[in-house]
């Protein structure tokens, strides 16, 4: 059996039990902490093997224990240091030769980083550090596992952009994610130029709900503009995955 850690998502009621679980509940025990994660995802994982659940004699996949607390910490890897999945395979073969692994924090004393790499650029919690908040084409690439042609590509067609001043901020990170985990379905560049205008489009309506408040010469009123404007982009992100959700169950009806 592979040896991981257990804790976080995998101390859910069902599998603390011992008891095997199906991948609907491992979803639903990994989307508190990971709300992006899908089936898709879990599956793309075992198939890159990485996590490996027992199958029942009619072919459905059941999880232990140990498998959740696996796949908490692959995704942790990725989401707050923004590891490629044959960095975080290494890690997990040395776990599963019992060896010591640890991630140095770029904050702590002592520690010997790269500064030019994703953890010290964003943190340990993947948040943006202060002064250092981008990232070079090279660690893109790298935390989306690409290449540099489909990076090229991918800017082409207006998906990927640099910041202003060069490099890329998390967001950025985040979309290039997105967008190889759909290439792996046959979503070319092409077919998502359609939600790349739908989003700028979201964000402009956004823009011109707060300008007037972000006008305001009342420090509070700006700040109040910030976390105004960040509730409603949530909310729109809500709205668009019930709109496809609802279109999708009334297509396959």
């Amino acid at each position: 059996m592979l040896r991981t850690p257990t804790g976080g998502a995998g101390n859910g009621t069902a599998a603390s039990a011992g008891r095997l679980v199906s991948i609907g509940t491992v979803l639903t025990m990994l989307r508190d902490e990971f709300p992006d994660v899908t089936i898709s995802k879990i599956r793309f994982l075992e198939a890159e093997g990485l996590v490996e659940p027992r199958r029942t004699p009619s072919g459905y996949r059941k999880f232990s224990t140990d498998d959740v607390a696996r796949l908490s910490r692959i995704l942790r890897l990725q989401r707050d240091h923004y590891m490629p999945l044959k960095v975080i395979r290494g890690q997990l073969d040395a776990l599963d030769r019992g060896e010591q692994v640890r991630i140095p924090s770029p904050t702590a004393h002592g520690d010997s980083i790269d500064p030019a790499s994703p953890a010290a650029v964003y943190g340990e919690v993947g948040r943006e550090r202060p002064g250092a908040a981008r990232v070079g084409r090279a660690e893109l690439i790298s935390a989306a596992e690409v290449d540099e042609a489909q990076l090229g590509e991918w800017e082409s067609y207006g998906l990927i952009a640099e910041a202003p001043g060069g490099g890329f901020d998390a967001e950025t990170v985040t979309v290039a994610r997105l967008i190889a985990d759909l290439g792996r379905f046959g979503l070319e560049p092409r077919h998502l130029r359609a939600m790349k205008a739908a989003a700028d489009r979201e964000a402009g309506l956004v823009e011109q709900l707060v300008a007037p408040l972000r006008r305001h010469r009342n420090p509070q009123t700006r700040a109040h503009a910030e976390a105004t404007m960040r509730e409603l982009a949530g909310l729109s992100v809500r709205l668009h995955e019930a709109l496809v959700q609802t279109a999708l169950g009334v297509r396959l009806h």
